[in-house]
């Protein structure tokens, strides 16, 4: 979603104080290891921080019950010779996740920069940085630079000129539109490769958060909201954990590669999330209300949809046309071909037709109250595709909104939801008609497609051994996966 504009560009030092912002000092001296809340951070002869008490009492002054457990761990794991070498880049210490597959870690003491925007969401994400972030970092051992962002796409434009290398992770507390321009920025850099295996973190600040909410769940915590994921989501990062990611790039009918880390939305999705952008202040009631708006003058739009569902991957030599047709650097789309030609053969092709939205997911979460995708952790390389065809009343479309909170809107048994697991997909709007929204933000409404590109960057997240929540979730009533009627091959 797009973030409004701060009224001028600052870095701010741990205790929060803004500071015009200008040349950051060596590593040495950038940041230190932080001792207690009220000194980290300062330079030897600067002014010391106030108690972060004093702007509202954190969530928990206790360390996480998981850091206890692990900190010798971790420790030993960071000095440990022979960092074990990832796919991903050599992160520090592999260690094997009780949920399945391998982690790495963040080393200790660590060492973050944190962007912030301080307009998104309510506005107060730097107070809650303050009362909730940094009391935490400081028993963690982890020490950052806060900079905070003017204008939409100010992130982009800081991680395109960032030294790296001073920093073991970036941190951004907003919502997922700063997190979709870091990630681009990344991309855009010469050294792209190198860059994009920097280990990211979301710290949600925004209105939607979706995905903090989704490596929230898939750390094993209950779903909450607010300060309570805001809190669980920095205890994420207090343990050092980093779990791979899938990465959506997406080509546009006009020219530009996307690359995106949570969704592509057209139709009611987009139209809620880009429309109710005048009712920021309300926070996550901002969907809400959007949601009861759209239902009262319910739009549907006509194009066509085709998709490569997961079991039907056969070849993954690109044409010369599809390298052609990337402007930007990063992975090669083997499964895609240039828009100008049809699919592949072997792909499902929907019948053109009215549609009420269509929606690519990588996540579970399309909001912190939005349990999109209950049908478990996303496999590497897969997508959720879900799309509603035109027909469905709204009294139904209410009753999947409000089912989705729990993540039970497949057990409605609506005939016009469809829901199939993808790779890659081609969506081609007529007449430009709708709005698209990647990862919140407003697109051209153009054909586009996408690909799916397996465990590509990391991200501060994995299993836990202590969730906040000692009830386990139950599991769904029925498999809620719903068989799509059947399609014409092209």
């Amino acid at each position: 979603m797009p973030e409004p504009a701060a009224p001028g560009a600052w870095s701010v030092d741990m205790a929060g104080r803004p500071s015009p912002q200008g040349p950051a000092p060596d590593s040495a001296s950038a940041v230190s290891t932080p001792l207690d809340p009220a000194a980290e951070g300062n330079d030897a002869d600067g002014p010391k921080a106030q108690d972060p008490g004093r702007e509202g009492e954190p969530h928990t002054r206790q360390r996480f019950a998981c850091l206890g457990s692990t900190d010798k761990e971790l420790k030993a794991g960071a000095t440990a010779e022979g960092s074990a070498r990832t796919e991903l880049g050599t992160l520090g210490v592999e260690l094997l996740d009780p949920a399945g597959g391998f982690q790495s870690l963040l080393p200790r003491p660590c060492r973050v920069l944190v962007l912030l925007n301080p307009r998104g969401g309510k506005g107060k994400a730097l107070k809650l940085f303050r009362s909730y972030v940094q009391p935490l970092l400081a028993q963690a051992d982890v020490s950052f630079t806060l900079m905070l962002t003017e204008r939409r796409n100010h992130a982009r434009e800081l991680v395109q000129a960032e030294e790296l290398g001073r920093w073991d992770a970036l941190v951004v507390m907003s919502g997922d539109g700063v997190m979709h321009e870091v990630v681009n920025g990344l991309m855009e850099r010469p050294d792209w490769e190198t860059a994009i295996r920097k280990p990211l973190c979301s710290l949600p600040a925004g209105s939607g958060n979706a995905l903090a909410a989704s490596l929230n769940h898939y750390a094993g915590y209950e779903q909450v909201t607010n300060e309570d994921l805001l809190t669980n989501c920095t205890r994420l990062l207090c343990c050092r954990r980093l779990a791979p990611m899938n990465l959506l790039s997406l080509q546009m009918a006009s020219g530009p590669r996307v690359f995106s880390v949570l969704s592509l939305a057209w139709g009611f999705i987009a139209d809620v999330d880009i429309e109710s952008e005048k009712f920021r202040r309300l926070g996550e009631m901002r969907f809400t209300l959007g949601t009861i708006l759209r239902l009262a003058a319910l739009r549907t739009y006509q194009g066509r949809l085709a998709y490569l569902p997961v079991g039907q991957v056969v070849s993954k030599t690109p044409t010369s046309g599809a390298l052609d047709g990337q402007a930007l650097p990063g992975p090669v789309d083997t499964h895609l071909v240039p828009l100008e030609e049809p699919v592949p053969s072997h792909w499902t092709v929907v019948p053109e037709q009215d549609f009420v939205l269509v929606l690519a997911l990588l996540h579970s979460h399309l909001g912190s109250e939005m349990f999109a995708a209950p049908m478990g952790h996303r496999e590497a390389g897969a997508m959720h595709l879900f799309y509603v065809r035109a027909g469905v009343s709204r009294a139904m479309l209410l009753r999947l909104f409000l089912a989705m909170e729990k993540g039970r809107h497949m057990e409605c048994n609506c005939p016009y939801l469809v829901y199939v697991p993808v790779v890659a997909f081609r969506l081609e709007p007529r007449d430009g008609k709708g709005m698209f929204a990647v990862d919140g933000e407003l697109m051209a409404s153009e054909t586009v497609q996408g690909q799916v590109h397996p465990n590509y960057f990391w991200m501060v997240g994995g299993h836990v051994e202590s969730p906040p929540s000692p009830e386990p979730q139950p599991p769904p009533r029925q498999k809620p996966q719903q068989t799509p009627p059947p399609e014409e091959p092209l």
